[in-house]
C-alpha cells in the first residue's frame, strides 16, 4: 500500500468514527449541564431548609421545632425533608453551622474592612459589627446567647461556636495588651463582660426605640464595652 492509499484509509476510518464519538461528546456535556443544574436547584432547597430550620429553632427552641413544621414552611413533603436531612439532629446540625459561618463571615469581612487599624480602632468596629448581627439577625442571639433545651449532643458543638466566636475579639485584645494599648489585669473576666454586654445590647437597642435615642444607646453600650480595656 502506497503512501497516498495509506492516508485515504486512515481519513475513511475518521470520518467513519468522528460523528459517533462527537454526539457522544455532545451527549456527555448535556448530561453533565443537566446534572449541575439538578445539584444546584437541590443546594438552593437544602439552604432554604436550613433557613427555616433557623428561624424555627429561633422562635421555638430545640424542642418546638419539629420537621412536620419545617416541611410545611418549606412547601415539601415530609418525605422529601428525608432526602435532605436524614434526622432532626442532622437538621439542627446544619443550621447552627450555617449561623456560625455567618457570624464569623461577617466579622472576619468588617475586621478585613479595617485593616491597618490600631486594636481600639478595630475592637470597637467589632463590637458594632456584632451588635449589628444581633439586632439585623435575631435568630443569632436567641440560639447562641440564650441557649435552651439543648441536648447533650449540642453542648459540645455549641462550646466550640461559642470559642470560635470568642477567639476573634480575644486575639484584638490580646495583640492591644502586648502593644500597651489596652491594660487589662485579667482578659478572661474582661471577655465574659463584654459578652454579656453584646448578647444584652438587643434588648437595649429595640426597634421600638426611636432612632436617634438608639445610635445614642449604641455608642454608649460600645464605649461601654471599651472601657473594659481601659
Amino acid at each position: 500500500m502506497d503512501k497516498t492509499t495509506s492516508a485515504l484509509t486512515s481519513l475513511e476510518a475518521a470520518d467513519s468514527t468522528g460523528p459517533a464519538k462527537r454526539r457522544g461528546t455532545v451527549d456527555a456535556a448535556a448530561n453533565g449541564g443537566c446534572s449541575s443544574r439538578v445539584a444546584r436547584r437541590r443546594d438552593r432547597r437544602k439552604a432554604e431548609i436550613i433557613r427555616t430550620a433557623t428561624k424555627l429553632l429561633s422562635s421555638a427552641g430545640y424542642q418546638g421545632m419539629s420537621l412536620e413544621e419545617v416541611a410545611e414552611q418549606t412547601d415539601i413533603a415530609k418525605a422529601t425533608l428525608y432526602h435532605y436531612f436524614a434526622s432532626k439532629d442532622e437538621l439542627v446540625a446544619a443550621a447552627l453551622k450555617y449561623l456560625a459561618q455567618e457570624v464569623l463571615r461577617r466579622l472576619a469581612g468588617r475586621q478585613e474592612a479595617e485593616e491597618g487599624a490600631s486594636p481600639r480602632e478595630l475592637l470597637r468596629a467589632l463590637v458594632c459589627e456584632q451588635i449589628l448581627i444581633l439586632k439585623t439577625s435575631p435568630e443569632v442571639a436567641t440560639v447562641f446567647s440564650w441557649p435552651r433545651g439543648w441536648p447533650e449532643a449540642f453542648e459540645e458543638p455549641l462550646k466550640d461556636i461559642r470559642r470560635r466566636h470568642d477567639a476573634v475579639f480575644r486575639r484584638v485584645v490580646e495583640h492591644g495588651v502586648s502593644e500597651g494599648e489596652f491594660t487589662c489585669d485579667d482578659i478572661d473576666v474582661a471577655m465574659q463582660c463584654l459578652h454579656g454586654i453584646l448578647n444584652q445590647s438587643p434588648v437595649w437597642i429595640r426597634p421600638g426605640v426611636r432612632v436617634h435615642d438608639r445610635e445614642d444607646v449604641l455608642n454608649a453600650t460600645v464605649d461601654c464595652a471599651l472601657r473594659l480595656f481601659a
